[in-house]
């Protein structure tokens, strides 16, 4: 119970940077779970409409990199 209050008081500290540690977290375990059900679904088929979940799954880890690597940079920059 008192990690439930740290985290809101780092919360109330510091929203912004909090809220992306939390999104984070949820995006890596959602990227997790989509890639266990990509593999369990076979491998790629060469097709769009049959690599749907594989295509999910390699966009959102493209975009989540790039924001860790562009956009996280540039905010503490202009802090």
């Amino acid at each position: 119970m008192r990690e439930l209050a740290g985290i809101g008081a780092r919360f109330r500290a510091h929203p912004v940077a909090t809220a992306i540690e939390l999104g984070s977290f949820l995006t890596c375990f959602l990227l997790l779970l989509a890639t266990v059900a990509a593999v369990a679904s076979g491998p790629p088929t060469g097709t769009v409409s049959g690599d749907q979940l594989w295509l999910v799954v390699i966009a959102a880890g493209g975009f989540f990199v790039v924001f860790w690597t562009l956009v996280v940079p540039l905010y503490e920059r202009l802090l």
